[in-house]
This record gives C-alpha cells, sequence and structure tokens, in this order.
C-alpha cells in the first residue's frame, strides 16, 4: 500500500496568486482540500472573497491580499503578510498571468512590459520573497503554458514570458535546492478560462484544436488539481527544476 500521507498538506500554509477566479482559485481550494492554510492575492481583494468563504467551510484558513505583483515593494509586503498571519510560509503557487491575443506587428511596448512585468518579473519577485521566508524549506510552484514548447501565433509577449519562467524555474531549482526548496512547474493546456475565452469564442477554433488533443477534450479545472497537490506535498520530495504539462496528449501527439 502506497503511503498516502505523503500528499498530506496538514500543517503546510500556502500563497497562491491570481487566486479570484480561473486556474487560481482552483489551485487554492485543492491546496486547502490537501490540509493547508492559504494566502489568496489579487489587485482586487474583494474579488477574493468568494474563494476564502470557501476555503473557511473546509475548516482551514484563508487570508486575502491585495497584490500587484508588478509592483516589487507590494509583492514582499503582502508575501510577509501571508507568512506573518499564517505563522509561516511553505508553498508559493506563482499563477498571476495576463494575456492579450496580438498580431506581433502591433504590439506596443505597453503590452510588452504588462506582461513580461506581469507574467515573469512578478513571479520571480514573489519566488524571492517567498524563499527569503521558507526557513525550513518549502515548494514553490510557477504555471507555465504550452508556448513554453511550442509557437502560438499572436502570443508572442506571452509566450516569452511563459518561456522565460521555465528558464527561471531550472535555475531557481539549481540555486535553491540546498535551502531545502523546490523550483517546479505545471504547463496547463487549453483550459477555458476567463484569460482564454476569447479562443473559445470562435466555434471553428474549438473543434480543430480539439481533434488535436488525444483525450479529445479540452481540460477542466479539477484536472490540475492531483498535480499541484502533489509538487507541493511530500510525494515529490525529490523533484525539482520539472515542468509537468496537463495537456491531454497534446505536446506528445505532435
Amino acid at each position: 500500500m502506497p503511503d498516502l500521507s505523503l500528499f498530506d498538506l496538514s500543517g503546510q500554509t500556502a500563497l497562491v496568486t491570481g487566486a479570484s477566479r480561473g486556474i487560481g482559485q482552483e489551485l487554492a481550494m485543492a491546496l486547502a482540500r490537501a490540509g493547508a492554510d492559504v494566502a489568496i492575492t489579487a489587485r482586487d481583494v474583494t474579488s477574493l472573497e468568494a474563494c476564502a468563504r470557501e476555503i473557511a467551510k473546509l475548516g482551514r484558513k484563508a487570508v486575502p491580499l491585495a497584490l500587484d505583483v508588478r509592483d516589487v515593494a507590494q509583492v514582499d509586503k503582502a508575501v510577509g503578510a501571508a507568512a506573518e498571519q499564517l505563522g509561516g510560509l511553505s508553498i508559493l503557487v506563482n499563477n498571476a498571468g495576463v494575456e492579450e491575443v496580438k498580431p506581433s506587428l502591433k504590439v506596443t511596448e505597453e503590452i510588452w512590459d504588462r506582461i513580461l512585468d506581469t507574467n515573469l518579473k512578478g513571479a520571480f519577485f514573489c519566488a524571492q520573497a517567498a524563499a527569503r521566508r521558507m526557513t525550513s524549506g518549502g515548494s514553490i510552484i510557477n504555471l507555465c503554458s504550452l508556448t513554453t514548447e511550442v509557437g502560438i501565433p499572436s502570443a508572442v509577449p506571452y509566450g516569452s514570458s511563459k518561456t522565460g519562467l521555465l528558464g527561471m524555474t531550472r535555475a531557481l531549482a539549481a540555486e535553491w535546492a540546498s535551502l531545502g526548496i523546490r523550483v517546479n512547474a505545471i504547463a496547463p493546456g487549453y483550459f477555458r478560462t476567463a484569460m482564454t475565452e476569447v479562443f473559445y469564442q470562435n466555434d471553428a477554433w474549438q473543434q480543430a484544436m480539439k481533434a488535436k488533443i488525444p483525450m479529445a477534450r479540452f481540460g477542466e479545472l479539477s484536472d490540475l488539481d492531483g498535480i499541484a497537490v502533489f509538487l507541493a506535498s511530500r510525494a515529490s520530495g525529490y523533484i525539482t527544476g520539472q515542468c509537468f504539462p496537463v495537456d491531454g496528449g497534446f505536446l506528445a501527439s505532435i
């Protein structure tokens, strides 16, 4: 019999950025269901109320915090508040991200900076602030993308940010292993969220894309729960610097 206690997050404390909706909210709930107390962040703290209530219903502590990850001073303050109110910090999920579909010849400096500052710069400084407070080691989980492996037209800033995030994941894993901090990434495939909704408005795109996925369906948010809990837990204690696609077989088939 496997030791299922390896997946138990009781006594662990987590911070999930961009947790007001979509993947971030789903992963915050997954960690709470596994036993962790969870700090959740978004630019508008009122948007976190529903998630905080659901975490509290599970008997776990929820700490909602306002955070724009592009602001480094705000990052350090929010991560510090999370660690203080939770009594420490052992898990970080770098989920906050933005995307804007735009032909490359029309990408402006403002678009480029907003996407890179959120998806890459923000993730780095959240990781840095968290690592300074992971005094007994911990797990950092970055949300990458299929764009770390394939080129997506009209998503060059986004793909650049996520490819950079993969490089950051590997470099931090190598550097922070001696601190007992593991750094891994999840690369979701095609999931319908508020950020990706623009694609799903196109029925022809939906049918064409679904035909490329061996499992013949788009991802459900709950499909991400298992890998997140695994990477946050002792079950993955000897895994660091890796990126795990959750894509229904898409990458394996191209």
